[in-house]
């Protein structure tokens, strides 16, 4: 009995203990794996870094990389980084990306020897530069007629080959690239100079130019062994690319990073990596317009402060070139636009003036069923400081049958206009002008305005109009400091079939600065549906103009 007894305590013991050891075994397992996920993405983008992009990264570019801390941001400047070079963002593939993957495997194929293609000198060049016009090879050396350029007569090589370009950009035309394995085990190495695939070079008597031959010059006098005497060997073509300034120039320029094609905002989206760059808020609204589309209003918000004013005619201006590109999933370019933003203020007013924001709206409509990536450029003119964001549009699915609604759009400005304008106008919803706050920040002193689009809303039988219960709260910390009911809906300001709008200002006037936030909760008394909204925004006192 006692046997048994102790048994039956070990068999408690081992069942109260094994789920303990289990869940940390787990937890350690679990540990283990997070942390082989963030070496190998450390690895990555090392691997990205120092390999797949190593020849064709700039300094400035690489510098920003390395500051980045977070998987995100890399993933976000690799994304842009291929953005960039893109040749034909209207297309569906990465034309240059895809080059490029392309030839680092050539590059593997044809050049390794004893280390990757890539790591080469002849993979370097072909990596940046592609495929040369014409390549004179010479795989086994030995016996080698010197041009005259090269002091003509006959000599013994090492293997070599020389590459010709046509053209290079930044660079020139007509370019000569040699390269030599002087250890003739298939690692060719660019040569600077013509000389290095000389294998008699420095065999005394062997290996002479016509003008040796000849007793007009000796060894010692060569260009390779006196750059100053090029000019005076005796029987040697001079050409210009073969001075020596300028052959050390190409072999310095052929192996940098190719310059970023920046043409124009429009062909390239282009991305300024600047140690200051524009910042920029961006927001997007979606409205519903009917079954299959949605409005989607886009706005952007530049803070004057960061802006760069200049006087022209007596007045301090700053421009702004915005553009900014549609796609769909499958990257078809679904709309593109551009415009431009002005912001004058005169010399007295420019202090109260860069307190002040600029703002664009670009409305579109949309098919709500897809989904899209925005891309905006916005460029100060002046400093030509350029800020970039890409976001993602994904238009809600509002349900056919239940009481739905907009974005709740927060403003500081919502004026009625007496008509629809005939044309499309910025931050023009029917008729309402409605400048959107991007910040959500707001100042005692200014109207704190709520604007709200109701779908499937119930129309009276009788009077045709919705019978709406409305209550706009402001919250802070959980508990409500305003509260404005409407029993009968006094904040419509439009109805039909289709959609009820609501517009409401509310008092701020007396509130703390401090963080609150703002809910429209909204009573379908006919179909007896209830739907909320909600957003967050901050007060402030007054900003103060510094005196002069």
């Amino acid at each position: 009995m006692a046997m048994i007894k102790r048994l039956g305590i070990a068999l408690t013991l081992i069942l109260l203990i094994f789920p303990v050891w289990a869940q940390q075994k787990s937890k350690q397992e679990k540990s283990d794996i997070d942390a082989l996920k963030q070496e190998e993405g450390q690895d990555y983008y090392k691997k990205w870094l120092n390999e797949d992009v190593k020849y064709v990264i700039s300094p400035d570019e690489k510098s920003v990389f390395q500051k980045l801390t977070s998987p995100d941001e890399k993933e976000q400047f690799i994304e842009q980084f291929w953005y960039r070079r893109d040749p034909d963002p209207m297309t569906p593939t990465n034309e240059y990306k895809e080059e490029h993957y392309r030839r680092i495997a050539y590059a593997n194929e044809r050049f390794a020897s004893g280390i990757p293609g890539w790591m080469t000198d002849r993979g370097r060049i072909y990596i940046i530069h592609g495929q040369p016009a014409e390549i004179e090879s010479h795989p086994s050396g030995g016996s080698y007629n010197r041009p005259m350029h090269e002091g003509g007569g006959t000599t013994s090589t090492f293997p070599f080959e020389i590459w010709r370009y046509r053209h290079i950009d930044n660079i020139g035309s007509d370019i000569e690239l040699e390269f030599v394995d002087p250890s003739m085990s298939g690692e060719y190495r660019l040569a600077l100079n013509p000389e290095e695939k000389d294998a008699l070079l420095h065999v005394p008597g062997a290996g002479l130019t016509l003008a040796e031959e000849m007793g007009m010059a000796s060894k010692e006098d060569r260009p390779y062994f006196n750059p100053g005497n090029r000019e005076n060997y005796p029987m040697m073509a001079l050409r210009a690319k073969d001075n020596p300034f300028e052959r050390y120039e190409t072999y310095t320029m052929v192996q940098r990073p190719q310059e970023i094609k920046y043409k124009d905002l429009k062909e390239v989206v282009s991305i300024n990596i600047d140690y200051k760059p524009l910042p920029f808020e961006v927001r997007q609204d979606y409205i519903r317009l009917n079954d299959q589309q949605v409005i989607v209003p886009i706005s952007l918000e530049v803070q004057n402060k960061d802006l760069s004013f200049k006087e022209e005619n007596g007045v301090q201006n700053a421009k702004l070139a915005v553009y900014g590109i549609i796609t769909s999933i499958t990257n078809r370019v679904i709309m593109e636009f551009d415009d431009d933003i002005l912001a004058s203020y005169q010399p007295e007013n420019l202090p109260q003036g860069l307190i002040a924001r600029s703002i664009y709206q670009k409305i579109v409509t949309l098919d709500k069923k897809m989904r899209y990536k925005l891309d905006l450029v916005v460029k100060d003119i002046n400093s030509g400081h350029t800020g970039v964001k890409r976001i993602a549009i994904v238009p809600p699915m509002y349900d056919e049958k239940k009481l739905s609604v907009s974005s709740l759009i927060l403003s500081d400005y919502i004026h009625q206009l007496p008509q629809v304008p005939k044309i499309d106008e910025m931050f023009v919803l029917g008729d309402v002008k409605i400048r959107p706050s991007l910040k959500k920040v707001f100042t005692q002193d200014r109207p704190f305005g709520v604007y709200l689009q109701l779908y499937n809303v119930g129309l009276d039988q009788a009077s045709l109009a919705p019978a709406l219960a409305v209550s706009y709260k402001i919250i802070k910390d959980g508990q409500t400091v305003i509260e404005v009911k409407e029993e009968s809906g006094e904040s419509v300001q439009y109805f039909s079939g289709q959609r009820v709008v609501l517009i409401k200002t509310l008092p701020i006037k007396e509130l703390q600065p401090g963080r609150y936030s703002v809910a429209v909760e909204v009573k379908d008394q006919i179909s007896n549906q209830t739907i909320a909204a909600q957003d967050n925004f901050q007060v402030t006192v007054p900003p103060q103009v510094a005196a002069k």
